[in-house]
């Protein structure tokens, strides 16, 4: 028996997320009836972690068992064969079979893009999202600064959030600036549901002047999610990397 490891990119905007679900297509789906093809048997992915409908990924991890003996390079190759334009095996390694993308899991490096304009770019609308009117970015980059560190973050998470705590370490948070592209940049050791979209929506609200820095040091103390930011739309989301042991996510 091998443990095969994928690291799976896809743009997310026609799929109900990435785990299997009975109401919508996903990219777990689609991905395991591509190995099933491939293999000639069913097989499951299990990933590092489950992404919204229409969240991106460059780096998603998730891992499949078999007997078969082909090369890795044919399980990326002949993977991309089957799979639609809109994913991509970017990488197939052999790992242990005591191996599991979630539980394994050290850190996730998230980036939210935000498109500051106020008409809007038909070439980016699937991948960020537009904000109208100017924003402080300074006062942004002060806020991310809060973030970094260990906090309770039951103000930042979604409904129906299943987490048995609200503790996350946040490792590095920072915004860079590429044209009229702004990107929130977030490395952390896990991250609640809608964590990243309801931290980008309150950093907006400070960037508008309608929260202060204070308003956020109160919220990272285990503030009432009403208080927080909205969360904002899934499109600007990419999980960029997930980070194990002996890789630098910090």
């Amino acid at each position: 028996m091998r443990n095969i490891k994928l690291i799976i990119e896809y743009d997310g905007t026609a799929y109900a997320g990435w785990q299997v679900q009975p109401n919508g297509l996903t990219v777990q789906e689609v991905m395991e009836k591509a190995l099933a093809r491939m293999l000639g048997e069913h097989t499951t992915l299990h990933a590092s972690g489950r992404t919204d409908a229409g969240v991106h990924a460059r780096g998603m991890v998730a891992c499949f068992k078999t007997e078969r003996t082909m090369p890795l390079r044919a399980f990326r190759e002949g993977l991309n064969t089957l799979l639609p334009s809109d994913i991509a095996v970017r990488d197939a390694a052999e790992v242990p079979l005591d191996f599991h993308p979630r539980f394994d899991a050290q850190g996730k490096h998230y980036r939210y893009t935000m498109l500051l304009d106020d008409l809007r770019s038909p070439l980016v609308r699937h991948t960020a999202w537009r904000v109208k009117g100017k924003l402080d970015v300074e006062a942004m980059r002060e806020a991310c600064r809060l973030f970094v560190g260990e906090h309770d973050f039951a103000a930042f998470r979604g409904a129906n959030c299943a987490a048995k705590t609200t503790v996350r370490r946040i490792y590095s948070m920072e915004l860079v600036q590429e044209g009229r592209l702004l990107h929130l940049d977030i490395n952390g050791s896990g991250f609640l549901k809608n964590m990243v979209r309801i931290i980008t929506g309150t950093l907006i609200e400070v960037g508008q002047g309608r929260m202060s820095l204070a308003d956020v040091a109160r919220l990272l103390k285990g503030g009432d999610r009403q208080n927080a930011g909205m969360t904002v739309p899934p499109q600007g989301l990419c999980l960029m990397q997930v980070f194990y042991p002996g890789q630098s996510g910090e």
